[in-house]
């Protein structure tokens, strides 16, 4: 595997090692021993799996407050996403900031998102599968979010109108956000 930081503390493009021949191909899309290697310690307790049937999809941006916060560790296993993560951490010099990934089935990367980070993504082509291990359980109450096109934020998504949830369409503005991280 091939940990690559990024411009945020704590935020790391994965990209596993592939193995192909003509049956296909083998990785390992989750090694402890190696995630320990790299100073990662995260214990993992669920594994999270979402299919989007049309292309525009847009899942987001959601977080955990704690004592529930999530880490996610993402991965498409079938078709591609923009994949986006916030910075909502008050104290970090990045706070605010937001970097986006294009993550595939056939590019194979993975996103690594700490506690701390409003998390999103909005899928590219139908019938897209993305799955995501998380370190803590869901909590309904300390579910939360910041709306998908938050002018302060400015992400540049890939559709204009996308295919919402009810509850992602209402979400919370930036501004509003009293981050508890």
């Amino acid at each position: 595997m091939d940990f690559q930081k990024t411009t945020i503390e704590g935020l790391f493009l994965i990209t596993p090692k592939v193995f192909k021949d003509q049956r296909g191909f083998f990785l390992e899309s989750y090694s402890d021993k190696f995630f320990k290697s790299v100073g990662i310690t995260t214990v993992f307790v669920q594994d999270n799996h979402s299919r989007s049937e049309p292309s525009g999809v847009l899942r987001g941006l959601h977080f955990q407050k704690p004592p529930f916060a999530q880490c996610k560790l993402i991965r498409v296993i079938q078709g591609s996403i923009y994949d986006v993560a916030v910075d909502i951490r008050k104290n970090s010099p990045t706070f605010g900031k937001w970097l986006g990934f294009e993550l595939t089935s056939t590019n194979f990367n993975m996103l690594l998102v700490p506690q701390g980070f409003a998390h999103g993504f909005c899928t590219l082509v139908p019938g897209t599968e993305v799955q995501y291990k998380v370190d803590n359980f869901y909590s309904p109450e300390h579910d939360s979010g910041i709306r998908w096109n938050d002018p302060d934020l400015n992400i540049p998504w890939p559709v204009k109108e996308p295919v919402l949830s009810d509850k992602d369409a209402v979400l919370p503005f930036f501004k509003e956000l009293d981050s508890p991280f």
